[in-house]
């Protein structure tokens, strides 16, 4: 596959750059049911398209774009889904909804595909659309709170996509995510800056800062050590595994309560139930330690692991 060959080249690869196909495979779905059943006056059956036509920009704006100077083949194109509830519509152009996002990722020598990015923002997302203009987007200049929004979510997707692969090999892509939250900040919309609780502005910040340099660590020893090999040695597979929720608990010492941890084991808790569900006794009570320490949310999910 052409695409391995950016273990060598991702650290010096130029973000923009011709290439042959596009990075993503992204499903859009734009659900306006809630315009549709509220008196709003700029609401009306005959705006359906608008709809339509914003579902269309969307997608155009992930899937047509080039964002990597890779060459992705078909089948090697990055499986995500965006999904947006319009709750609101406050004039001709303008809206409010909530925006979610989820991202997959094949596993070496199988048919499974397991998550990787999974968000689940506010309904308070406002943005701006009018039909006859492009998402126009610019890393360092804002445009409009949607086209910035998706293009920070296209980076940070093809960060963790790329740490999966690679040690670090994200890093390119984080760097870009943070051009466009430190170009969006001064914009007035909300997530955006430190202020505004657990936001892109910190879901940035714990992928950049070198405090936390084991998270990349950890997608990759959870991956490409632990995922991609289980089909040739289960246990080993299992010790990164455990390797990269180690990865994590080192990460959560520096800080607790991360939001790329909490994230990252949200993600995973079910595929981790899994994985150890057949694994002896001792690495059950590894993992249940671990993820007791790190998400003491998720530990309940594992009760069965605690042998003590």
């Amino acid at each position: 596959m052409r695409i391995r060959l950016f273990v060598a080249i991702i650290l010096t690869m130029t973000i923009f750059c011709a290439a042959q196909a596009q990075e993503f495979r992204c499903s859009v779905n734009v659900n306006y049911q809630k315009l549709m059943t509220t008196q709003q006056s700029y609401e009306s059956a005959g705006d359906k398209k608008v709809f339509e036509s914003m579902k269309q920009a969307i997608e155009d704006f992930v899937n047509g774009r080039q964002w990597t100077n890779l060459t992705f083949e078909p089948q090697e194109q990055i499986d995500c889904s965006i999904s947006l509830i319009l709750n609101q519509r406050t004039s001709a152009t303008d809206f409010v909804g909530q925006l979610s996002i989820q991202m997959r990722r094949p596993v070496y020598n199988s048919t499974y595909t397991t998550g990787l990015f999974n968000y689940m923002g506010q309904s308070n997302f406002m943005f701006s659309y009018n039909e006859s203009q492009p998402l126009d987007f610019d890393p360092n200049n804002f445009y409009g709170n949607l086209s910035a929004t998706l293009g920070y979510y296209c980076y940070i997707m093809l960060g963790i996509y790329f740490d999966s692969y690679a040690m670090n090999g994200g890093e390119p892509f984080f760097a870009m995510a943070q051009q466009v939250q430190q170009a969006t900040e001064s914009s007035g919309y909300a997530g955006w800056d430190s202020k505004s609780g657990r936001n892109r502005y910190w879901f940035m910040e714990n992928h950049t800062n070198g405090a936390y340099a084991e998270l990349h660590e950890a997608y990759y020893n959870y991956h490409r050590m632990g995922l991609d090999m289980m089909t040739k040695d289960q246990p080993q597979a299992r010790r990164a595994i455990i390797a990269a929720l180690t990865n994590l608990q080192h990460v959560n010492k520096q800080r607790t309560n991360l939001l790329s941890v909490q994230q990252f084991v949200d993600v995973k808790i079910q595929e981790i139930i899994s994985i150890f569900t057949p694994a002896p006794p001792e690495e059950k009570q590894q993992v249940y330690d671990l993820i007791k320490e790190i998400s003491p949310i998720n530990s309940a999910k594992l009760k069965d692991f605690n042998t003590k």
